[in-house]
Parts: C-alpha cells; structure tokens; sequence
C-alpha cells in the first residue's frame, strides 16, 4: 500500500521536460508511481490544476544556528525549500572549543548578521567536533541540509586568538588538515573559506581566514579532493564587483587541486556595468581549462536590504563609512551633521573602490521606513529625493537629518538600481550560461535586513505571471535538479521513481511570496524578517508532510546529509 498519492498533478520532474498531468505514489519516503495510480494508498488529494515540482535546492544558507529553535529553516520550508547547503563563507558553528563559544558567537553575530541573543539562548553548544555538531542535529529537523566545513572555526580550533593576524606552524596545519579530514569522514561537504574585505569578527578585527595565505588553501583544497561528494564555497574581494587577476588564480588552483567544483556568491547583473558579468564567468573559463570548475551564484529576483545609520548594515561596509558609523550616536550625529565630513562620505561611496556598494550612494532613491520621531511624522513611505526638494536640501543632507531626529533608528530602503528591462535581459542571458546557478539567499542571516528566503516562489511567479523570461520547466529545473547535480546530491531534485520524495506543490495562478515583514519569534525576542508563502499547497520532505497552506505540520523528516554516504562525487577532471 502506498503511503500517499496526490492525483492529477501537473508534473514539472525538474529535469526541463515538458510538464504532463500525473499521479505520484509515495511509499517509504521515495517516489514509488509517477504516472496512474491503481494501487491503494493510506491518504489521497485531488492536485487537478497544481503543479509537483521537486523539493526546492537553496545553495547558500546560514542555517547553521537557527535550525535549532527552528527545525524548519522557515520562512525557506515555507516557499518550497526542501534541501539547503550551510556552513557558507566560511563562517560554522564546529569544530570548537568550549573556550571560544563567546568568540564565535560575537562573531556570526557581527558578520552574518545573527541576533546575539539568539544565538546564546537557541542553540546547546554542546559539541566540540564537527561530528558531533552533525549529531546534535540528526533527527531533529524538518529539513534536508548538508554544511561545509568553515574555515575560521577550523582555524580558531586549532590556532587559537593566533589564528587572527597569525600563521599556523608546521604542526599547526598538519593538525588543521587531520581535523578537516575528520569533519569530512563525518560527513561534512567540503570547505568554506572567505578573504573578502567585509568580514570582520566581533572585534572590528578581519576574520581569521582573511589571514591564510594561498599555501594554506591550497593545501585544504587538496584535502577537499581526498573526499567523496564534497565542494569548495569561498568568498573574495572581488565577488562584490570584479575579481582581481590574482583572486581569479587563487580560486582556480584551489578548484583544480581539489578536482572538485568551487562555488562563490554573489554574481551581481546590472546593464549600467556590462563589463562585470563578463569578468567574474573569465574565472570559470580558466577554471575548465586548468582542470577545475568555478561556479557563480546569482539570484533570480531584486532583494531588498533594509539600511539604517544606527544598526550595523551594508553603508558599514563602504570604504570610509565604518569609523562614521561605530561612533556613539551622539557623536556620529555630530559627525553626520557636518558637511565635509557628508562629503568626503559621499565622495568615497561613489569612488571605484566602493565596487558594487557604489549603488547605494544615490540617497535621493531611498524609502523611508518606519520612523519614530514626531518630527518624522507622515514620511514613512516617502521618497527621499521628493523630501529634500521640498526642504531644499540635498538628499544625504535630508535623509541624515530624518534619521537624526529618531536617533538613528529610521529604517531605510534603498531602491534597486538595476530593475531596468535591459538588466532583466542580461539577467536571463547569464542564467544560461553553464557556470551559473540560481541561489544565494544567504536564508538564516542578516535577519532583521533582507529576508532572499523567497525567490523561489517569487521567481517562479514572475516566469508564469511575470516578465516571462523563462519558462516554468526550466525555472524548476534552475531551482531543483541543477543545484542537486551540483553537489552531488542523491536521488534528489527530480520527481523520478526511486528518488526521495522532497516535493511541492503549488497553485500556478497564485505562487508568490508576501512583504517580507518585522517579526519577533527569535530567542529572546530578538526581530527578524519574514515573508508568508502564496500559493504553496503543501511541502513534503523525504515523504512525509512538512506544510500545509503556510502550516508547519509538527513532523521533523529531514535529513542532515552528509559528504559520501548523500552525495557523490562531481569532479572536475
């Protein structure tokens, strides 16, 4: 007897065939029918008019934390997300020391964006191996997820408050590599490792693996190869904007030492910079031709990131702005508030050295947000171009003087630069390309900023009701099958007899997702940003049902997938 049946669906198998109506048998956890049912089943739904797509493969998370007060990785379950890949950046919970519980904390905290608060009351640290971090987590969630090793943890395990500003001796990196070697027997997927500029600790300090030198990643990416089923995730400098001749060499050497695919985020398409999508695929050109593969992230939809003068943001990252704004607030609206101290500001936003924050220099493009202040009263909404006209200010003047009067505590967002028609053109063109996945939600980070979760279920809306730019075979296919080939995933990603049952089902009229809006439902009360799924009739995981119109069921199938035993190798060579 089967398990469940969902009858008359129309099958989109994630492998870009047309659709077909069918009915699809679950027994055991797996995809035992697709086609007519005649066997008796347990439960049976009527899907006439929905589409069963596969589960949904979000490629770039920090889930890491949050999935132990929340086993649901929401809002990512809610929009389809069956499947995701943590331990991105180089940023992981394992291994680690009791002693450094505080620093990484403060850290992740810092640099991913993670209420600190959170992450004391939410999580057990009760591991020390990058084994044992897996097992806390066995059994517990309703996701499937797989984590990569990070490299600051493993460099902090081992070296200590020298793993900041230090070399590992000899003996260090040996002991770094047995380490790495065991995380992976235990089934992590590889190594994440970041050397971008924008990564500080909970000191102000660069991130310990900022501080590697290329014979150190060399020499774990070679370690990565030793493994089946596993992956390189690294971040650079210039993922923001364009990749430097000597980041381009760093990531094929470690790609091809490893024989294995690196993936890095963020690929970011705008029209107005045609020379930059260009540039960052050079590296996966070079990367085939040296016997590796180095592949992009990008994502399908426009995420909004909300700013603000008062909380550490994106304008923290422009060069020049990060002493600014990490004075007291008193004295940063003093500072604020003085005109050359706005212009040497303004001047450094829109330098070549801001590479992509240059788009969050037009200030007269921001929305005001919520506001607290009765002198704000009646601006939220409003446009900050619109207000300094009528002021007669110019907008950085006008917008420092709306968040001067909450104390900083304005919200702001920026308008997208790059939501022009030729942009959206150049977006559908680079998805084509075979070194380009669609991903990098960063789901489970940057909480209380950007909620990326949704672009699942708001990219598929656009293909159907939208812009059109693809079809809806292939928009699953780019959401299902080709992140699981990436990481080797078995049996998962295509609605296919044999293959575990991760699926979703939606309604094609409607799928969408919400405003993404302020919630507190972290530990301690702690905000973040969610967004409701519409459309999503249901969601089921390994066979069993995780949602229900929005709902989470209470049932925990998912699976942590672990290097080897759930993935296969993918080699380069």
């Amino acid at each position: 007897m089967l398990d469940h049946v969902i009858k008359g669906a129309t099958v989109v198998d994630g492998t870009g065939a047309p659709s077909c109506l069918a009915d699809v048998g679950i027994r055991d956890g797996r995809i035992a029918v697709v086609g007519t049912v005649t066997e008796e089943a347990r439960t049976t739904e009527d899907a006439t008019g929905l589409v069963l797509a596969p589960g949904f493969v979000d490629p770039h998370t920090h889930y890491d934390a949050q999935l132990f007060w929340d086993p649901y990785a929401t809002p990512s379950l809610n929009h389809g997300v069956t499947t995701v890949a943590a331990g991105n950046c180089g940023f992981t919970l394992a291994p680690l020391k009791p002693e450094d519980g505080d620093y990484i904390r403060r850290m992740m905290s810092k640099v991913e964006g993670m209420s600190l608060v959170a992450l004391e009351e939410g999580a057990p640290w009760s591991w020390r191996t990058f084994g044992e971090y897996l097992d806390a987590l066995e059994g517990r969630i309703a996701v499937n997820a797989g984590f990569m090793v990070g490299h600051c943890a493993l460099r902090r395990y081992v070296m200590g408050a020298d793993a900041v500003g230090g070399q590992p001796s000899e003996e260090q990196l040996a002991e770094m590599l047995r380490v790495f070697h065991e995380a992976m027997e235990a089934g992590a997927w590889g190594l994440s490792t970041t050397q971008s500029s924008t990564h500080s600790d909970g000191d102000g300090r660069p991130v310990a693996s900022r501080h590697a030198l290329p014979a150190e990643l060399i020499a774990l990416s070679r370690a990565v190869g030793e493994h089946e089923g596993t992956q390189i995730e690294a971040i650079v400098a210039g993922c923001l904007d364009q990749f430097s001749d000597a980041e381009i060499d760093l990531f094929v050497e470690m790609s091809a030492a490893a024989g294995r695919p690196l993936n890095w985020n963020v690929l970011t398409v705008d029209a107005a910079v045609p020379e930059r999508v260009p540039r960052q695929l050079h590296a996966s050109e070079r990367a085939r031709k040296a016997g590796g593969r180095i592949v992009a992230l990008t994502m399908p939809i426009l995420t909004p990131m909300n700013m603000s003068l008062g909380t550490f943001c994106a304008l923290n990252l422009i060069p020049g702005w990060g002493p600014v704004l990490a004075l007291p607030v008193p004295e940063r609206i003093e500072k604020l508030r003085d005109p050359a101290v706005r212009a040497e500001m303004l001047r450094r936003a829109e330098s070549k050295e801001a590479g992509v924050f240059r788009r969050l220099a037009n200030f007269g493009r921001y929305v005001i947000g919520d506001t607290y202040s009765e002198a704000n009263e009646g601006l939220s909404g409003r446009v900050v171009r619109d207000i300094a006209q009528e002021r007669g200010q110019d907008p950085f003047h006008c917008l420092v003087e709306i968040c001067a009067a909450d104390d900083l505590r304005t919200v702001l967002w920026p308008m997208p630069t790059d939501n022009d028609p030729a942009s959206w053109t150049l977006r559908a063109e680079t998805w084509a390309h075979e070194d380009v996945l669609l991903g990098g939600s960063d789901a489970g980070a940057h909480l209380d900023r950007m909620c990326g979760a949704p672009y699942t279920t708001r990219f598929l809306g656009d293909c159907l009701r939208g812009r059109r730019l693809t079809t809806l075979e292939q928009a699953v296919k780019m959401l299902t099958d080709d992140p699981a080939r990436l990481f080797g995933l078995r049996e998962r990603g295509r609605i296919q007899e044999g293959f575990h049952a991760d699926l979703v089902l939606f309604d094609p009229e409607r799928i969408d997702a919400g405003t993404a809006t302020l919630v507190h439902d972290l530990p301690g009360d702690s905000p973040r940003l969610d967004s409701k799924a519409i459309g999503v009739r249901a969601v089921w995981v390994n066979g069993v049902e995780a949602i229900r119109d929005d709902v989470v069921s209470g049932a925990v199938p998912g699976t942590v997938l672990r290097s080897g035993r759930d993935t296969a190798t993918v080699s380069t060579r």
